[in-house]
């Protein structure tokens, strides 16, 4: 069960690689070149990671909801399991990528990178996110029953 988890989860990863970064080409494809990040909390200015952060929130909680009912199988109730991992994995998305371009501005600075790398790092960023709050919610969505003996 956990090998076919993972394989759907990767394809899940990829293919939402390839979509989002596609989507995120038509809102950026008037920017030659484009920060990672700047230095300050409130901006006005498009960044790779600020776009990021905002895009992997949403597909977080979307796909948590979409993994849930595309299952198929016996599964938790929605309120609360479905409900609660849906804020949970938003929360956490938020968490984890804010963190990152914190980090990465203290230690890189203001880094700008070609409209095709900020594309191709935006899809990245879509892609893990994707594939594991895909495999996080059918992991703890499906029921298993035990086999008695």
């Amino acid at each position: 069960m956990r090998t076919t988890l993972i394989k759907g989860a990767i394809t899940t990863g990829i293919i939402n690689a390839i979509i989002n970064g596609g989507i995120q080409y038509f809102f950026l494809k008037d920017m030659d070149s484009i920060p990672i990040s700047v230095d300050s909390i409130t901006n006005s200015e498009v960044t790779v990671l600020g776009t990021a952060v905002m895009l992997a929130i949403t597909l977080a909680m979307i796909l948590t909801l979409v993994a849930y009912f595309g299952i198929k199988e016996k599964k938790a109730p929605f309120f609360p399991t479905t409900l609660w991992l849906t804020i949970k994995h938003g929360f956490f998305t938020f968490g984890v990528l804010t963190s990152l371009a914190v980090l990465w501005q203290k230690y890189m600075g203001t880094v700008e990178v070609s409209l095709v790398s900020a594309l191709v790092i935006i899809g990245i960023i879509a892609g893990i996110v994707s594939g594991i709050v895909n495999y996080l919610t059918l992991k703890e969505s499906i029921i298993i029953e035990e086999l008695e003996n």
